[in-house]
């Protein structure tokens, strides 16, 4: 039986809701929506960083350096969308922006790009999405991933491996191999820019980049693993893109955040719509795509049920082509 490899647009398409005019124009590029979001998020970093400086003697400063860090790891959803290259018409300031989001967040940006273009390929498809994230089997596992503890365990581990010089056989799979000493290049470059950070708190006793970046980041980083179980964790592991990936409705302030990246079903069905007009896509695809009404906390409200045995278990649901 020969499967049925139509996605939500072509289905929109074929069903008159969405024409290819319309699609072509969701999908065009601009510079000025980034530069007037990137005015909004430098003032956003700004203030918060702010919070952080008049606390600083006081208990307050650690829910300042929360709130903070919250915004800081948010520079995962502008990298994200860098390379996508959508946030920028002009392809250079998406290749710079995106390393720049990479050096605050520790993620290489390169190597991100392959990674992230395989988790687009095979989607929740167990041994071969990337970055799958497995519905935890107990409500211990769920705390234990959000804490952050094993994805900061991971990402280091990942970091000084390559700058070692050593890439795993899932990754030489998804990176061509004239980019592997591209890749080790940029780990052992943010290796030794983090080390220079170090050495100048070291050296000069002023300490301000532990309590305006790399604590809030550490504080944060919870916040950010609760936002990316939203878009997977509880879903079908099957290649059917209406069923394996989870839009939220938010608030205006965390869509800005995000980027508009809690629109996620939609960017995995057309990931070259930029971000500001994935909204509209949205409202296009109505009824086309998996929604959460109740945004994060539904969520979460719908993994926890999962583990709890009140609703079946969407891991136990496998793509015939496993």
């Amino acid at each position: 039986m020969t499967q049925d490899v139509r996605t939500p647009i072509t289905q929109a398409l074929n069903d008159g809701v969405l024409t290819r005019r319309e699609l072509k124009e969701l999908m065009r590029r601009s510079d000025g929506p980034a530069f007037v979001w990137l005015a909004l998020w430098f003032a956003t970093v700004g203030a918060t960083g702010g919070l952080v400086w008049l606390t600083m003697d006081s208990w307050w400063l650690w829910p300042a350096m929360t709130l903070h860090g919250i915004v800081l790891v948010h520079h995962f959803s502008l990298q994200h969308e860098c390379i996508h290259y959508t946030v920028f018409r002009t392809r250079w300031l998406n290749d710079l922006v995106g390393n720049l989001c990479g050096l605050v967040i520790i993620l290489p940006n390169r190597f991100f790009r392959y990674e992230h273009c395989d988790h687009h390929t095979y989607t929740q498809l167990h041994g071969h999405d990337p970055e799958l994230i497995p519905l935890p089997m107990t409500l211990k596992g769920y705390l234990w991933y959000i804490s952050s503890i094993p994805y900061w365990r991971a990402k280091f581990s990942e970091l000084f491996r390559h700058a070692a010089g050593s890439l795993n056989a899932a990754e030489r799979r998804f990176t061509p191999k004239e980019e592997h000493r591209t890749l080790i290049l940029e780990a052992r470059l943010m290796v030794l820019f983090y080390l220079a950070i170090l050495g100048f708190c070291f050296m000069t006793g002023n300490w301000s980049p532990v309590w305006y970046w790399w604590l809030p980041v550490v504080l944060g980083e919870p916040f950010m693993r609760a936002i990316r179980m939203t878009e997977h964790v509880g879903r079908p592991n099957v290649a059917d893109m209406t069923e394996n990936t989870r839009s939220n409705l938010i608030s205006m302030p965390m869509r800005f955040l995000c980027w508009n990246m809690n629109y996620h079903a939609e960017h995995h069905y057309a990931a070259s719509v930029p971000f500001h007009a994935l909204p509209r896509l949205h409202e296009k695809l109505q009824g086309y795509v998996h929604v959460e009404p109740r945004g994060y906390l539904g969520a979460h409200i719908d993994i926890i049920r999962q583990l709890l045995g009140r609703s079946p278990r969407s891991d136990k649901i496998t793509s015939a082509g496993e």
